[in-house]
């Protein structure tokens, strides 16, 4: 009798604690389990501790879901991660974007962990297998493995080649000159524009001051004799490089915002603005040979290797390709292709390549300030009508920061992008893969990444940052490079 008094007591009390708290429904769903007659107690009992641990831990994902805020992409790709994701991702790497397999909070909007959240492809590029040599997008980690090792040759670095850091202002653009391995320039916020050399040793060549505003762009002619920048003071400048002699002022009345020789006839200079306008103009003379108003300010541009086409980005993050005729210099709009992003964002890069094994033909390169990657194939026959054929949304950046393509990594493997970030790295996109999509990241800059560049070779890559620093990079051979090499030699 005894016993049983301390029996119920000691259930009393137990009741008497669960009355204050709430009754967990998974817990509940576990005790309604059957319990038959011939079922042993010890394995009812541990079948009803993993059943609630199950139930538990679908909570707890969910409850990350919501708190994070990335909505049912996130959650879907959280919950279809390999069994051995945490043994798959590299320690190195693990802050890197694009490691979209293991999905984590993030104390900030702009965390290197949240720069890649989500893959998407057009229709035309899943009938068109354009993607059919990558895995698939259900690929498991062995998969993604394999394509590291195979890859790693093709992006990795032996560190910095040299540095400029005697700018005191953010570096806007920097760029090699056309067809040159060792030519670089860069022009800054203060309204200069420097030009140095690569080669050994590296030293400043020429100090090129006249602007009174930020340098918003700037392009070498093909001989790499003279430079055309264009300002937010409203003018565009052509230098003497030998002469550190500015030969001509175009005055303007809006912010010039991007500027481009024509590839075949170097007398003709188009420039975009903060007014709308695309003015093409002689050279030689500095007039006005044509323009054409699209609908909002140009922000970037770029032609085609023939010069009939330019390629035009704005404000709204609208693409406009206009056919030029290289002997006239006339322009006429013949296609736009809209964003669609919900938040328009302008363009701040716009970089044309002749061939890729992605889209089996010329393509272009976008990239918008909120982050919106675009890599389209064009058609010259249709006076460059554009397709997408893959995006990628990264961070929305708060400056101007530009991105490029790798076009002789590409050609031996992947579809390699370099863009610059926020959080001062250096990152690079293998747009052929469906996840884990950043395949390297240089750290070196101590501010946000705004210029990107390759030489010739491809052998160096230019960046520079916020604090007025560029960084050149030195890339590793690949294996084919030290055959081709060791061959030359014999």
């Amino acid at each position: 009798m005894t016993e049983q008094t301390v029996k119920k007591s000691s259930f009393e009390e137990v009741e008497e604690k669960k009355k204050g708290e709430d009754i967990n429904p998974e817990l509940f769903s576990c005790l309604l389990q059957p319990f038959p007659n011939v079922a042993d107690p010890e394995y009812i009992g541990i079948r009803r501790l993993l059943l609630h641990r199950k139930a538990q831990s679908g909570v707890i994902r969910r409850k990350d879901w919501r708190c994070n805020g990335k909505v049912y992409v996130a959650y879907r790709n959280y919950i279809s991660r390999p069994r051995n994701w945490e043994s798959v991702l590299i320690p190195s790497h693990s802050s890197t974007p694009g490691n979209s397999g293991r999905w984590v909070s993030s104390p900030g909007p702009f965390s290197p962990l949240f720069d890649v959240d989500s893959w998407s492809s057009t229709r035309e590029q899943q009938s068109s297998k354009a993607l059919s040599q990558s895995a698939s997008f259900n690929s498991i980690a062995s998969d993604s493995d394999r394509q590291r090792k195979r890859s790693e040759a093709a992006y990795a670095f032996v560190g910095m080649h040299c540095i400029f850091d005697q700018c005191k202002a953010m570096v806007t653009v920097v760029k090699f000159g056309h067809m040159s391995s060792d030519l670089l320039a860069y022009g800054a916020s203060d309204g200069s524009l420097t030009v140095c050399t690569v080669s050994e040793p590296a030293s400043v060549i020429k100090h090129l001051i006249g602007h009174s505003k930020d340098v918003t762009d700037f392009d070498f002619t093909s001989n790499n004799q003279y430079i055309a920048s264009s300002s937010m003071d409203k003018t565009v400048r052509i230098w003497e490089i030998s002469k550190s002699l500015c030969i001509r002022v175009i005055y303007g009345v809006s912010s010039q915002l991007c500027v481009r020789f024509h590839p075949v006839n170097n007398n003709f200079l188009s420039v975009g603005n903060a007014n709308r306008e695309i003015t093409v103009f002689n050279f030689s003379t500095g007039r006005i040979i044509n323009k054409t108003v699209l609908d909002k300010e140009i922000t970037a541009m770029d032609h085609d290797h023939t010069g009939q086409l330019l390629f035009c980005g704005d404000a709204q993050g609208s693409i406009h390709s206009i056919s030029m005729d290289s002997h006239t210099g006339s322009l006429s709009r013949s296609h736009r292709t809209r964003s669609n992003s919900k938040h328009k964002s302008p363009v701040t890069t716009l970089q044309y390549r002749t061939f890729s094994l992605l889209a089996r033909g010329p393509v272009l390169l976008a990239f918008t300030q909120d982050g919106s990657l675009s890599f389209f194939s064009v058609a010259p026959e249709v006076q460059g009508y554009l397709t997408q054929r893959c995006s990628l949304k990264l961070t929305p950046r708060q400056h101007s920061i530009r991105a490029s393509f790798c076009p002789l990594l590409s050609l031996e493997k992947g579809e390699y992008i370099v863009v610059g970030s926020e959080d001062g790295s250096v990152y690079f996109y293998d747009l052929t893969r469906p996840s884990h999509v950043c395949v390297n990241k240089l750290q070196g800059h101590s501010y946000p990444v705004i210029g990107i560049a390759w030489n010739h070779g491809e052998n160096l890559l230019a960046s520079s940052d916020f604090g007025g620093t560029v960084i050149v990079w030195k890339r590793a051979k690949t294996d084919k490079e030290r055959k081709d090499d060791h061959h030359l030699q014999w």
